[in-house]
């Protein structure tokens, strides 16, 4: 009877226990030295709840490093740096700011153009009449600055991809870290080459105390496919890297960019 149940309960477990795929070598790869090379690009001398983004998403991605993962550049100019200079770097990470004057645009456009990656947040991506970088939108896949919400707060995010590497295990529904946040027009929602992963829930209107927003389409997450490139709209103040769903957005998107190097995916290597 003991040997019964014995049995009996092995079968059980047959039917309870996870599946996992038989996979022949050893599953895990261990890099033997850096797999790759960022440069993170802010300002520290914009509005200061964008330079108190910057100095949290300095560590975000400075922890990311630990054991010689990848190289992490920092600096705070893009003067000086040639395309040939940006070309030795898989991914630029811009925090708060984009770049300034003919020269460094003209390097950075050709950097793109030519298969390098983007992280882009917030205020990396601002460009309106003052700014007028025709180039940027079209890189963008969307329009100037529209409006925004004031003060920062926090809001319900819908996902509008669930099956994209950038979004998987991020719940279809969450309520992101408070922040500014940025409306464009046109929408990058228009374009279709763009992906819209991620917007504003139209439950949130109206949107802000001071400066309202009470109707529109408000995508925060997006790539152009024509371009190795994420967009996130949030990137305002000191709380964003204090919600571990939107960090785990953060950190996806940035290991999708660096994947799709068009000299190899570093994480296979």
């Amino acid at each position: 009877m003991n040997r019964l149940k014995s049995i009996l309960l092995l079968l059980s477990l047959l039917f309870v226990l996870p599946a996992f795929p038989q996979q022949s070598g050893y599953p895990a790869n261990y890099a033997r030295a850096p797999r790759f090379k960022a440069l993170l690009f802010y300002s520290d001398t914009a509005e200061e709840a964008h330079v108190q983004f910057a100095e949290q998403a300095k560590e975000f991605f400075h922890r990311l490093t630990y054991g010689d993962g990848y190289i992490l550049d920092t600096t705070t100019s893009l003067a000086g740096y040639s395309y040939e200079k940006l070309a030795g770097y898989n991914i630029i990470i811009a925090i708060n700011a984009a770049p300034e004057g003919n020269e460094q645009r003209a390097a950075f456009e050709q950097y793109m153009e030519n298969g390098g990656g983007w992280l882009g947040f917030h205020a990396a991506a601002y460009n309106d009449a003052g700014t007028d970088w025709p180039w940027l939108n079209k890189f963008l896949g969307c329009g100037r600055f529209y409006c925004n919400n004031w003060p920062p707060q926090c809001v319900l995010l819908d996902l509008d991809v669930t099956d994209s590497p950038i979004t998987r295990n991020i719940p279809a529904t969450f309520v992101a870290p408070e922040s500014e946040w940025y409306m464009w027009n046109p929408s990058p929602r228009q374009n279709p080459d763009v992906e819209i992963l991620a917007s504003i829930s139209p439950r949130n209107y109206p949107l802000g105390i001071k400066d309202v927003i009470s109707y529109g389409d408000f995508p925060v997450a997006w790539r152009n496919k024509n371009y190795r490139m994420v967009y996130l709209n949030y990137g305002h103040g000191d709380r964003e890297f204090t919600d571990a769903t939107q960090n785990l957005l953060t950190l996806q998107a940035f290991r999708y960019v660096v994947s799709l190097d068009p000299k190899g995916n570093p994480f296979e290597k």
